[in-house]
């Protein structure tokens, strides 16, 4: 870890004693009520930290931890809020074995955002709901929630700016919004756990909580299956493409692209991932045995050989179509060769009859078999493919994304692959070995 990352952490932690302090200094009370919710909500919230789930390659959390943590902010705004919540989170770092500069940090965030979060309740009026019937203060409620999370992301995406060197502002903008819609949609929530726990006691916000981490626990099998899913897809996508070393990387960097040019032409979320998924299937047709001795044949096809290729659309779709939950996807997988004005395969579909996904398959497609070195010539260059495009505009790919396409700064991106382009290529050529001739990717 750099001395900047050090440095870094050191001032949070000072800040956050420094807080702590000034949150002491305005209300050093220590009553058993305050003492008993403090430890309430300090428990609930490490119950909630161990439950949590990380997600999207360990950047973001699934975690409900806010809920208690904020709610003891509302029942108990004083030093052992913030003494309690810090230490649960220790507690928490611990058993998940972090490293120590890390679980400094994340305890250090805490009782920084949670102090702050107290100042700001206090100087606006804000009362502990255990005072009894004082008028509720919607207005401190809704500072110290914007105040906790600013805190808490700014410091974050800060500690992500200075161990990174990128820009905070940036890193800071990307996640704020959504984070503050978030946490105010759930700000009701917060108020009913401190308003149970008043009522109930601790047995209250026990029984409020428990149900919501049972549902986030639902969410995250769910997640991990879904995630299981797809690293079986990948695992069968590497499977077949092992058969055709040429092609390796091939369907991975095709669905990469798909999924950009899904994006561009304005698609909807939930549309890009479907067409993600049917660009990394759209050759695993390829697995049947019939077309073994044709991937693995070193010159060029006879016209027998590429009728049978051209089937592989077909045996895509067949073998996708026994996955329920893919059967939206096989459509867009028989069609991916089909040209826009019908002279493409297998069906000789024209213009819009050919699902929208195809469509944007095969630009991907096509622009990987362009821009993939092989014996007989060298990859095309951006310009190169950009000129192909115009000229079989019309005939070939859809004109309409074929002009948002050319036009759009995500263009460029399509040439910056994340998936290594023929590695059993390479390796040949660095032994000196003599190539056999293949042909392009049907």
């Amino acid at each position: 870890m750099s001395k900047r990352t050090q440095a870094y952490v050191a001032i949070i932690v000072a800040l956050s004693i420094s807080a702590g302090w000034l949150v002491y200094s305005v209300a050093p009370m220590a009553t058993p009520s305050l003492i008993r919710a403090s430890v309430c909500f300090g428990v609930l919230c490490a119950l909630c930290e161990l439950l949590a789930y990380e997600k999207a390659g360990r950047t973001e959390t699934g975690s409900i931890a806010f809920l208690p943590l904020l709610a003891a902010v509302l029942v108990a705004p004083s030093w052992l809020s913030v003494v309690a919540l810090a230490v649960a989170n220790g507690v928490v770092q611990i058993i998940q074995r972090r490293v120590l500069v890390k679980g400094v940090f994340n305890v250090a965030l805490t009782g920084l955002a949670v102090s702050l979060a107290i100042i700001v309740y206090r100087f606006f009026g804000g009362h502990s709901f255990l005072e009894g019937q004082q008028p509720l203060n919607i207005l401190a409620i809704i500072v110290s929630l914007l105040v906790f999370v600013l805190a808490n992301t700014g410091a974050l995406r800060g500690a992500i700016a200075v161990s990174e060197r990128k820009t905070f502002w940036a890193l800071w903008r990307e996640t704020l919004g959504a984070t503050l819609l978030y946490d105010f949609l759930a700000l009701p929530f917060v108020y009913l756990c401190a308003w149970l726990y008043v009522q109930y006691g601790p047995m209250g916000a026990i029984l409020f909580v428990f149900p919501i981490i049972g549902f986030r626990q639902l969410n995250k099998t769910n997640w991990e299956l879904q995630k299981t899913n797809q690293e079986l897809l990948q695992l069968m996508v590497a499977a077949i493409e092992a058969r055709d070393p040429y092609t390796s990387g091939h369907s991975r960097r095709v669905a990469r692209n798909a999924k950009l040019i899904a994006e561009a032409i304005g698609l909807k979320d939930k549309q890009v991932e479907r067409v993600r998924v049917a660009a990394l299937l759209h050759d695993v047709g390829k697995i049947h045995e019939v077309f073994a001795p044709i991937l693995s044949k070193p010159g060029r096809l006879t016209a027998e050989e590429n009728a049978i290729m051209q089937t592989h659309p077909i045996k895509s779709a067949e073998l996708v179509q026994t996955v329920t939950q893919l059967s939206d996807v096989v459509d867009p997988i028989r069609n991916h060769h089909e040209n826009w004005d019908g002279t493409g395969y297998p069906d000789g579909l024209v213009g819009e009859a050919i699902p929208i996904a195809s469509r944007i398959i095969m630009f991907a497609d096509t622009i990987d078999a362009m821009t993939t070195d092989r014996p007989y010539r060298a990859a095309l260059t951006e310009t190169q493919v950009r000129a192909e495009f115009v000229k079989l505009r019309g005939r070939q790919f859809d004109p309409s994304i074929c002009d948002q396409l050319l036009t759009h700064p995500i263009y460029p991106k399509l040439f910056d692959q994340d998936v290594p382009l023929t590695p059993a290529i390479a390796e040949q050529d660095r032994r000196k070995t003599p190539l056999p001739i293949p042909r392009l990717a049907s």
